[in-house]
């Protein structure tokens, strides 16, 4: 099965620091996988080359089997990315956003219409569609965004941040929305901060450490590394501790 984010060996640097180092990672279709790491780690850098935002100065990064390179259109086509601080043009309405996106991926008009009334329900956004996105909350541009990004429903949704500035109503609800996409056979690429979402929606996690792989797997194999009673927490703050060694440790999937 080809998978659906390949990351072969990936380095990228910035003058003479190596914010990703040799990363090796592979996500499969239909798998909701979890991506952590302290700041400055390289998870921003990572999903930067994902989504084809930089290049990498070393080895290949792949979407659906398709490289990112310096002509990624195949790769970027199966590809939506939602940033931890979303961008909209504040003098558009949500709907008409969402329009305009519609647009931009050339979906016939029907289609867009019928998809952009599913995820406003979903969403709940009936109540702010029509307002102009400038005098949006976080939590509202945030839903505006996500939205956006399951327009032209991608095989592969890369998102940073996901629950920021989002209410717990909506913050289930986005849960769902996720988990659902999974199970429809597409590929969810989650970066967070927020522990307790990883531990209950992720199929598998990854975490990062100076821009290298420290551990990737289920949560239990994670847990398999030390103390079985071990939380997400207790595993994520010992492997990303200053004294921890820098070897690389890849759990089999």
């Amino acid at each position: 099965m080809t998978p659906a984010i390949e990351l072969c060996h990936v380095t990228k640097r910035y003058g003479r620091f190596t914010a990703v180092d040799r990363l090796a990672l592979e996500v499969r279709p239909g798998e909701m996988f979890a991506f952590l790491g302290p700041n400055g780690a390289g998870k921003t850098t990572t999903i930067k080359m994902i989504a084809g935002l930089l290049r990498p100065d070393e080895g290949t990064v792949r979407v659906c089997g398709h490289p990112m390179d310096h002509d990624g259109r195949q790769a970027r086509m199966m590809l939506s990315y939602v940033p931890d601080e979303p961008f909209l043009y504040e003098k558009l309405t949500a709907r008409e956003f969402l329009e305009f996106v519609a647009r931009m991926y050339r979906l016939p008009p029907q289609t867009a219409r019928s998809r952009i009334d599913r995820l406003v329900a979903r969403l709940d956004m009936g109540s702010f569609l029509d307002q102009l996105t400038e005098g949006f909350s976080h939590g509202m541009k945030q839903r505006t965004v996500l939205a956006a990004a399951l327009l032209h429903e991608p095989a592969v949704l890369v998102i940073d941040e996901p629950m920021v500035g989002l209410d717990p109503r909506t913050v289930r609800t986005v849960k769902e929305l996720l988990t659902g996409i999974t199970r429809e056979g597409r590929t969810v690429f989650m970066s967070t901060h927020t522990l307790e979402v990883a531990e209950a929606v992720a199929d598998r996690i990854g975490i990062i450490r100076r821009g290298r792989l420290a551990a990737a797997g289920t949560l239990a194999q994670l847990r398999s590394l030390a103390a079985a009673n071990e939380s997400l927490e207790d595993i994520f703050l010992r492997l990303t501790a200053d004294e921890q060694d820098e070897a690389v440790e890849t759990l089999p999937a």
